[in-house]
C-alpha cells in the first residue's frame, strides 16, 4: 500500500504572493511549493481565504477579473476550496462562541474564521502552509509550516 497523500491547507499570503509579488526574495520557493502541491493534488484552501485574496487584489482587478479569480482559483491552482468556491453559497457558519475560543488565542478575526473552517471541514489536514506562521502557530492542533520547512 503506498504512503497517505497529506493534505495541506494553504493561507492566503501564500497566494498573493504568487499572484502579486514576483520579485518578493520568497517568489521562487514559494512557486516551487505550490507546483508540489498541485503535482501531489494534496492543497486546499477555505472560503475565506479566497476572499481575502480576492480583497487584497481587487485594488488591481476589475470586477469581471475578481470574479474570474473566484470562479477559477481552485483550477488554477489545483486545489480545493473549502467548503465551497460558489458565489451564490452561503459562508460557512460557525457559533459565536467557536470564532470567540479563537479570537481568545490572539487572534485576529479573519484568521479566526479560517482555523474555525479548518476544524469544520478539514478536520483531516496534515499541517497548514503560511509564511505568517507567528499569526497560526499554537493556536490549532496542526502544524504551521512555512513553504520552505514544507519543503524541507
Amino acid at each position: 500500500m503506498g504512503a497517505k497523500k497529506k493534505l495541506v491547507v494553504i493561507d492566503t499570503n501564500v497566494f498573493v504572493i504568487d499572484l502579486r509579488y514576483q520579485r518578493d526574495q520568497k517568489f521562487d520557493v514559494n512557486r516551487q511549493f505550490l507546483t508540489g502541491i498541485a503535482t501531489a493534488g494534496s492543497g486546499v484552501t477555505t472560503t475565506y481565504n479566497l476572499l481575502e485574496v480576492c480583497g487584497i487584489l481587487s485594488f488591481n482587478l476589475n470586477g469581471q477579473q475578481l470574479t474570474e479569480l473566484f470562479m477559477y482559483f481552485g483550477q488554477h491552482y489545483e486545489i480545493r476550496v473549502m467548503p465551497v468556491s460558489d458565489l451564490q453559497a452561503p459562508l460557512p457558519f460557525f457559533t459565536v462562541n467557536q470564532i470567540f475560543e479563537q479570537i481568545c488565542k490572539k487572534t485576529a478575526l479573519g484568521d479566526a474564521l479560517i482555523l474555525s473552517t479548518i476544524d469544520q471541514y478539514v478536520p483531516v489536514a496534515d499541517a497548514i502552509v503560511s509564511w505568517d506562521k507567528g499569526h497560526l502557530a499554537g493556536k490549532t492542533g496542526l502544524p504551521v509550516l512555512t513553504p520552505e520547512e514544507f519543503l524541507a
